[in-house]
């Protein structure tokens, strides 16, 4: 079967958040398909969707997003318009993405993965090292501050949220001392005037798939994965494949602090995981070196024994006061 390429007339619609990075996500895979299929920029259509997610980002900006809802909350209705047609394919920030997709779409393409690392940002220091006893730190993730915390139980870590631009602008208030940004973000939106200091993941473990661009279509839409495949990079997707399977096998959430990170050199994958107490108190490690083909049941291996070491009641937040 010949394959239909999009037009001016009948163009792929590309549904995504409309933050600058997700926009500029969008933005990326449109480049990607029009080098592939040598396409005018016109043959595609960004479709910016609003989310339950922003919505209520917006209205309790100060309050944890654990207690405003799960992952879902960034997708649900960029995948209601995928179900109903009125877009073809989505573009997600893969580590905001949850394990399981609803029935009728997968995400199984995946772009070739930006910097992994966490970046420290501050205006008056280089590094978490170099911060005052007692200083304020902003963010919104709980792996972040729960990493932090278990290192420097000194610090004072306040809710953070907001896209890119929103946590600069506050940062530049003085509402904190510091903040942290994934790496492939500043990439992404190329902000090399942000003061941006690299944190090796050896220091701060990152986020599951944080770094990758996945992209979700409708199971049956044979256009969209024939297009689609000539985008995907398939080493990231191997890395992720056992990164996914560790969360899937911790049942995680943006409710618990999860990290971690497979690579691959010299024909071996290399699978980290890190499971952490809310409050930073203790933080369990494993990790675990097999073959590329072998990465999915790696990731199960290593959930496994962190599960075994954590014991129950680990990931119990809401004993926390702290947050």
């Amino acid at each position: 079967m010949t394959l239909t390429l999009p037009t001016p007339a009948s163009p792929l619609k590309i549904g995504t958040r409309g933050s600058p990075l997700a926009l500029a996500q969008a933005y990326e895979t449109r480049q990607r398909l029009r080098d592939a299929f040598d396409l005018p920029e016109n043959a595609f259509n960004i479709v910016v969707i609003k989310t339950t997610g922003d919505n209520r980002a917006m209205i309790d900006a100060d309050r944890p997003l654990k207690e405003i809802g799960n992952k879902g909350l960034f997708t649900k209705e960029i995948e209601e318009a995928m179900l109903r047609g009125d877009i073809d394919i989505a573009v997600h920030s893969t580590k905001d993405m949850p394990v399981a997709q609803p029935a009728g779409l997968v995400l199984d393409t995946f772009l070739p993965r930006e910097d992994v690392r966490d970046a420290f940002i501050s205006p008056q220091f280089q590094a978490i090292q170099d911060l005052p006893q007692g200083a304020v730190v902003g963010t919104s993730s709980l792996r972040r501050k729960a990493q932090l915390l278990n290192r420097r139980p000194d610090l004072n870590v306040v809710e953070f949220r907001g896209n890119v631009q929103t946590r600069l602008k506050k940062l530049a208030d003085g509402v904190a001392e510091c903040t942290f940004l994934a790496m492939a973000g500043i990439r992404r939106l190329d902000m090399a005037d942000v003061p941006a200091s690299p944190i090796s993941p050896d220091e701060m473990l990152p986020a599951i798939a944080q770094g990758a661009i996945g992209i979700e279509r409708r199971g049956d839409d044979n256009r969209a994965a024939e297009l689609l495949e000539a985008i995907h990079h398939v080493e990231t997707s191997t890395r992720l494949a056992a990164e996914r399977s560790l969360l899937a096998a911790l049942d995680g959430s943006c409710e618990t602090p999860i990290a971690g990170l497979a690579e691959i050199k010299n024909g071996q994958l290399r699978l980290r995981g890190e499971v952490l107490r809310p409050d930073g108190s203790e933080a369990i490690a494993e990790n675990a070196t097999g073959t590329i083909e072998d990465g999915v049941e790696m990731g199960r291996a290593v959930a496994d024994i962190l599960l075994k070491n954590a014991g129950p009641g680990f990931f119990d937040w809401k004993k926390i006061e702290k947050f």
